[in-house]
């Protein structure tokens, strides 16, 4: 049994009390109708979403604008290019970003103008991902658990970390090198109960669910961005301009699957 999982009984009350969100459409307190831009820079080249805030007391309108001129700027090289927008309204191009070199993204819509920067980080790796019953005074409950490399050289490293139930967000985390033993960082997250008929709908695993989790090491304002939006605020400005709201990343993600078979899942002792 990994060591990192004896970490997880002695962790336990905290991780209840700091709970993931279930789904990636963030929630911003109410506010006069703001520019949100979602934007993402991988390998596979650049993925910019830009809507309006939502009432938080209204259903999620995830309509994205096209109306924008959008800009991706290669400051290492001096490359710049223009992203158009796709048939599902998010502004791409397919040019891949490159670990090490520094971008800036500019957003112009309706006379105002948006600019952040931030270097592009290379991937980490997953060493495992695994399921664990562990008992609880009200049932036993599979812990998913996965390790993921961190370099122990440097200091304040920052990840987020997501977790998929076949191709759907189950939940996510925002993590920092602090909890990082020996160049090895983990990830562990309570899903589901055993008696699934007492569990929530939500939160219920099937024999056969495809668990996904995916890290992607980011910038310490993205993760203090996240940690804000997990915490019931809007989170800091890392956009320069007008008042907007949102993160551009420029990172590589790295993803294991492994599938729910209960009956298969050790038990922690």
């Amino acid at each position: 049994m990994h060591c990192a999982l004896c970490i997880f009984l002695s962790v336990l009350c905290i991780a209840m009390l700091t709970a993931c969100e279930k789904n990636l459409d963030f929630r911003y307190h109410d506010i006069e109708p703001l520019t949100v831009i979602e934007g993402e820079l991988t390998s596979e080249g650049a993925k910019i979403g830009i809507t309006l805030t939502t009432p938080m007391d209204e259903p999620m309108d995830r309509t994205r604008l096209t109306d924008a001129s959008v800009v991706i700027a290669d400051l290492s090289d001096g490359v710049e290019y223009t992203l158009t927008p796709d048939t599902d309204g998010f502004y791409t191009d397919p040019t891949p970003g490159i670990p090490g070199h520094r971008y800036r993204l500019t957003v112009k819509r309706e006379g105002n103008e948006y600019a952040t920067e931030t270097t592009m980080y290379a991937a980490t790796e997953i060493v495992s991902a695994e399921f664990n019953w562990i008992s609880m005074p009200y049932d036993k409950v599979a812990v998913f658990q996965a390790r993921y490399l961190d370099n122990p050289a440097d200091t304040g490293d920052c990840y987020w970390v997501k977790l998929y139930r076949n191709g759907e967000i189950y939940s996510w985390q925002e993590q920092d090198d602090r909890t990082a033993a020996e160049g090895v960082n983990t990830f562990f997250t309570m899903t589901s109960r055993k008696d699934t008929d007492k569990e929530d709908d939500d939160e219920v695993l099937f024999d056969g669910d495809v668990m996904t989790v995916t890290v992607t090491p980011v910038s310490r304002e993205m993760h203090d961005y996240l940690e804000a939006l997990q915490n019931d605020s809007n989170g800091p400005f890392l956009f320069s301009g007008h008042r907007v709201l949102g993160y551009f990343l420029a990172s590589e993600p790295v993803s294991r699957s492994v599938t729910f078979h209960p009956d298969q899942i050790p038990e922690y002792k």
